[in-house]
């Protein structure tokens, strides 16, 4: 078996996922509404049936941006070697990708308004099976992984 990839994310990508997860909970918070509408005026519920889709919003408020975002982070790991990309993530299930750098096309990175605000950028390499992307990396660290990844992928042409 593997060892694990040594690499870690930027500790900021907590901060930037429970920022998404903020922003998200607001858009969860029109079904809400209309959910606690259509309980308290036309299936007229009682008051605790009519808080139900509240505490279902808080609940999954708390789950993605306290919860979700530490999890996240603990399990994303990627290490770039000679020979191929390591690639783990997931929060209940585990996924663990492999991608040889003979296969990467090209590499970029991008950076969003939040990640932007934060200071951090993702590392996206292209395969003719798809993008593959490490996120949240403090910027300067993702120029380096895309140049790495960028001068390995030249060096594997030569082979």
């Amino acid at each position: 078996m593997r060892a694990e990839p040594s690499e870690r994310l930027d500790p900021r990508a907590k901060r930037l996922w429970r920022l998404e997860g903020l922003i998200t909970s607001v858009f969860l918070l029109i079904p809400t509404l209309g959910a606690f509408l259509l309980l308290d005026r036309v299936v007229d519920a009682a008051a605790l049936v009519g808080a139900l889709p509240w505490l279902a919003w808080a609940l999954l408020v708390v789950l993605i941006t306290v919860i979700s975002p530490d999890l996240r982070w603990r399990r994303w790991r990627y290490e770039i070697t000679d020979r191929e990309v390591d690639l783990q993530r997931g929060l209940l299930y585990v996924t663990r990708t492999l991608v040889p750098l003979a296969r990467v096309q090209h590499v970029d990175t991008q950076q969003g308004p939040l990640e932007r605000s934060q200071g951090l950028s993702t590392v996206v390499f292209y395969t003719a099976a798809g993008p593959n992307r490490i996120p949240a990396l403090a910027t300067p660290r993702a120029d380096e992984v895309r140049d790495r990844i960028a001068a390995l992928t030249g060096t594997q042409d030569e082979l």
